[in-house]
């Protein structure tokens, strides 16, 4: 079963390399833990099985998003009773929006490995 998904696609991280190089799940897993708490990086079953890895770093980051959208939402009425001035507040609402993007792509990135290692899991059985 040929692997589908490529570098040249806007969705795969930069520092991953190709499905089906030289060591690209290597590649893989050591972008994935850094997406991860260190206390879980280190779980070596989730070292020796990298699809794990990445449904665990897919949990993570949408947790992350769940948390920013939160902190955006919320921003503009808890904010202020912190005492922060208006200029503070806009440029923290703004730093929350790109963030949410930012781990949107991540999160697009995350599934994109995540279906190369299991295409690459099914086609070893």
């Amino acid at each position: 079963m040929p692997l589908t998904t490529t570098r040249t696609s806007p969705d795969w991280p930069c520092q991953v390399k190709t499905p089906g190089s030289y060591d690209w799940e290597r590649s893989a897993t050591r972008w994935l833990r850094e997406l991860v708490p260190a206390r879980y990086a280190g779980y070596p079953a989730l070292i020796r099985h990298p699809v794990l890895l990445a449904r665990h770093a897919q949990i993570q980051v949408q947790h992350e998003i769940r948390v920013a959208r939160t902190a955006l939402q919320t921003a503009r009425a808890d904010l202020p009773r912190l005492g922060l001035h208006e200029a503070a507040i806009e440029h923290t609402i703004k730093l929350y929006a790109a963030e949410v993007l930012q781990l949107q792509h991540i999160a697009r990135s995350v599934r994109a490995v995540t279906e190369a290692l299991a295409e690459r899991g099914a086609a070893g059985r």
